[in-house]
């Protein structure tokens, strides 16, 4: 059982009792950024990079489905029908790496923008949209409770997120800092708070990062560490 506590503006999620020793525990260490205007502009990047990644999937789905949907509307045979779009995160990744050099790109110059993000923040994208059509088709079969609808595009003016779960993310530590964060592309990033809790623990070893979420809320910066 994972047990997840999350907090918006304390440094440390409070301790959680634990009623089995045994069972993993993840916890949530947000911090709150200052950053410097570059990195907040790159930060500002990496999140519209997902939601592309994310809306990118969700049209390459919507599009197979409705094609489909089309030639059966002509008795088309299903054996002769286009082939339908898996809808896992690792397809949609292998398709993306492969038409990202043509629909990532500048309008005007033709010149391909995604090598700017880091390449996670276009994996992220495209595992949120892998996992909401995984949630829709679970309720809609009755495996998940509840009732969900199709998933749609995320909106510009929605809430800026970015998830890392690989490359070099994570606290700075080195001669005793305890205000600064590694985030993969975008650099070493300073904390408007110190970072001493979580950096005794996993020094002592009793905790580890698994993931940085990046996001932007009530005129701010932060980050997220999942831990466990």
């Amino acid at each position: 059982m994972l047990v997840k506590d999350m907090t918006m503006d304390a440094t440390f999620a409070s301790d959680i009792a634990v009623v089995n020793p045994a069972r993993l525990v993840i916890r949530a260490f947000v911090y709150v950024l200052d950053p410097t205007p570059a990195q907040a502009e790159m930060l500002r990047s990496h999140c519209g990079a997902q939601r592309y990644a994310y809306n990118w999937a969700l049209d390459q789905v919507k599009a197979n489905l409705a094609q489909r949907t089309a030639e059966k509307s002509y008795d088309i045979p299903d054996s002769e029908l286009t082939p339908p779009v898996s809808w896992s995160a690792y397809s949609l990744r292998k398709q993306w790496n492969t038409v990202k050099d043509t629909v990532a790109v500048n309008r005007e110059t033709g010149v391909p923008w995604w090598p700017e993000n880091s390449k996670e923040s276009y994996s992220s994208g495209i595992a949120n949209c892998a996992t909401a059509l995984s949630n829709w088709s679970d309720a809609r079969s009755g495996k998940r409770q509840g009732a969900m609808g199709f998933p749609r595009f995320k909106r510009m003016h929605a809430v800026l997120s970015c998830r890392f779960t690989t490359g070099a993310f994570g606290l700075v530590t080195g001669g005793g800092d305890r205000r600064h964060v590694q985030l993969p592309r975008i650099g070493v990033v300073r904390t408007a708070e110190s970072t001493r809790k979580l950096a005794r623990k996993t020094a002592a070893g009793t905790a580890r990062i698994r993931s940085a979420t990046v996001s932007f809320r009530r005129g701010r910066w932060q980050v997220s560490f999942s831990v466990e």
